[in-house]
């Protein structure tokens, strides 16, 4: 990973503790002007590995460092990307360690830009960076927004969350290309008025999740989302919908020539029988309001009748006889396979960051996950998909 000098380097920093948290091993070359915002020390203690600051450090004894570090790089970041930086490396400059590897490395450069507006929207800053991307380099385009230098506009680096996204897409392999998969995920709001509905606390995580590791493994997704405050994942053509009926078309116009249905959506089991079209007031004789619900439209069911040479998954959140209900549940809506989890377990349900469960299969085989990140949850779930595919 390579710092150069800018005012984003601090989120450099948050960038270095992201990928080792992920499990990635870190080797971070920082530029003088670098380490005029964040120190070598600061990212040797995140990524627990020496810093490299200068063409002629002995830290690796006789190696050619700008040699052996990019052939056994996975992949080479560049996060924040100066103009200067940008500028040397498209025409071939190598007047310290991180261009020098930068030619040395033989893979696409992942490049995230960092600078005033007018500076990123320089004809030439904005012609070398086509360049590079001609060259087969990926440019994580910079934010909109409040810089540094008290302008508004485009020119904030991506955020680190982000960039550890891209990072993971590009070292994914596309095990799912060809496959067209619908995802659908968040609560549905069944409203009783314009501004009273019935819902759940659904946040949208586990769908959330499912959908962007998918697209990360090469699947073409297509992601149902009910009312969520998740940003869409990159790669993905996201329908928002409101209610169950809402959903429910959604699902029928965009399973055509699916693979893979997966009902990750909290969908509501009931909703009022009548809407009003005006806000019902407090201001009545009677003490108690009588509300008539009606079942909600069945989706998965609907879409495991029709998808014949596809794959249907369902969730089951439970809060007793966790495992007999999901059974019960994928027997009578005719699922390939179920994951069920515990509403009531620490670590698992909505708004929670972390679930565990058990997956269930049609022919009864069953597998138990551990308590793990929800990203982590779906690439294991993806697995066994991708098995059965």
């Amino acid at each position: 990973m390579g710092i150069t000098g800018g005012i984003a380097a601090y989120k450099s920093c948050e960038l270095v503790r992201l990928l080792v948290k992920r499990g990635a091993s870190v080797n971070v070359v920082i530029t003088e002007n670098a380490k005029k915002f964040i120190t070598p020390l600061t990212c040797q203690t995140l990524s627990v590995n020496p810093v490299i600051e200068s063409t002629f450090d002995t830290i690796h004894g006789a190696e050619i460092k700008h040699i052996t570090l990019p052939d056994e790089a996975n992949a080479f970041v560049v996060a924040p990307a100066t103009a200067n930086f940008i500028g040397k490396l498209t025409s071939g400059i190598a007047d310290d360690f991180i261009t020098t590897i930068s030619l040395a490395y033989t893979r696409p450069i992942l490049i995230a830009p960092a600078m005033n507006v007018h500076m990123y929207e320089n004809k030439i800053v904005q012609r070398n960076i086509s360049t590079l991307r001609k060259f087969g380099h990926i440019i994580i385009e910079p934010r909109e927004g409040s810089l540094a230098c008290g302008y508004e506009g485009k020119g904030r680096m991506e955020e680190p969350e982000k960039i550890v996204e891209v990072i993971e897409d590009l070292l994914t392999p596309k095990d799912f290309k060809g496959i067209k998969a619908v995802v659908t995920a968040g609560p549905t709001r069944e409203h009783l008025d314009p501004v009273r509905f019935i819902s759940n606390p659904s946040t949208g995580r586990m769908g959330y999740a499912l959908a962007k590791k998918l697209s990360q493994r090469g699947a073409d997704v297509y992601l149902i989302s009910g009312p969520t405050e998740i940003e869409a994942p990159d790669g993905v053509k996201v329908i928002k919908v409101t209610s169950s009926t809402e959903m429910l078309k959604a699902v029928e116009k965009n399973t055509q020539g699916a693979k893979l249905f997966i009902g990750a959506a909290a969908v509501a089991d009931f909703k009022p029988e009548k809407k009003h079209k005006q806000k019902v007031k407090k201001e009545s004789k009677e003490n108690k309001q009588i509300l008539t619900l009606v079942k909600t439209p069945d989706i998965i069911f609907s879409v495991a009748k029709k998808m014949k040479d596809g794959i249907v998954m369902g969730f089951a959140a439970e809060t007793e006889k966790v495992v007999e209900h999901a059974v019960e549940k994928m027997r009578r809506k005719n699922l390939d396979l179920i994951f069920a989890n515990d509403l009531t377990a620490e670590g698992a349900g909505f708004g929670s960051e972390t679930n565990y469960g058990t997956l269930i299969f049609k022919n009864g085989t069953q597998k138990g996950f551990d308590l793990q990140n929800k990203d982590d949850l779906a690439d294991a779930i993806l697995d066994e998909i991708k098995n059965l595919l």
